[in-house]
């Protein structure tokens, strides 16, 4: 009977603290992201030189299926951000599902759209959201 006490005192749920990641080291990792996209852009482009149609609807779907599929993996992040430590999760730093991951990705370009602002808000907000964070309800933090 006393451990079934001890179980019951125990909390319900360990809250995770996170640390999250702030402006320069999100660009760090965007940086790094947007060298590793470009090189496979430029390669796909030469084998597209005919068609700049089809290069740039691949230059399109290659970043969303990137962004998202690398965002909602068990590394819950993509190669740049995993080079600088940082990952994106939930408000408990739990993986996103792909709809989620998707949706914040596809945020971005209202973030873009208004003057950059929306990536800018990263360097003022108490916990370090863009406004695609804020519309996906997701955090960047340090893993």
């Amino acid at each position: 009977m006393e451990n079934m006490d001890q179980i019951l005192d125990a909390p319900a749920t360990e809250e995770r603290s996170l640390q999250y990641a702030g402006f320069w080291i999100r660009v760090g990792a965007y940086i790094i992201d947007s060298i590793i996209l470009g090189v496979v852009n430029f390669v796909v482009g030469l084998m597209l030189a005919d068609s700049p149609i089809a290069s740039s609807v691949f230059s399109i779907l290659l970043g969303v299926a990137y962004f998202s599929f690398m965002e909602s993996s068990a590394n819950q992040g993509t190669l740049g951000k995993m080079a600088v430590g940082i990952r994106v999760g939930d408000r408990n730093g739990e993986q996103l599902s792909y709809a989620n991951a998707l949706g914040r990705h596809l945020a971005k370009f209202l973030s873009a759209i208004i003057l950059l602002i929306g990536f800018l808000m990263v360097g003022w907000d108490e916990k370090n959201q863009g406004l695609h964070d804020k519309l996906a309800d997701t955090y960047v933090f340090y893993a």
